[in-house]
């Protein structure tokens, strides 16, 4: 079965069991909602850090298929196809 990879920066690798890269398996597309799911079922804090209570990807967080910002696309019903990169990238503020 084929596999989609999410990389995550380094500020959001502890959330993951140190890795830094997540992968999904996939017959066929999954929404970016879908593939979320899948990757953080095991990571649940990683997981509220990306998405909010109402599933709305967070502000502060940018995802990417490839090289493509995804709310520039369809948003968390962006597909993804087995074979093409997903990169979070969480903003960094500070004063």
């Amino acid at each position: 079965m084929a596999e989609i990879r999410v990389v995550l920066p380094g500020v959001l690798q502890p959330l993951a069991g140190g890795q830094s890269v997540l992968t999904a398996p996939a017959d066929g597309p999954l929404t970016v909602a879908k593939l979320l799911d899948a990757v953080t079922a095991d990571f649940t804090v990683l997981g509220r850090r990306l998405r909010d209570e109402t599933g709305t990807l967070r502000r502060f967080v940018n995802i990417y298929v490839d090289g493509d910002e995804v709310r520039r696309l369809q948003g968390l019903e962006t597909e993804v196809v087995p074979g093409q990169e997903v990169l979070v990238i969480q903003s960094v503020a500070g004063g």
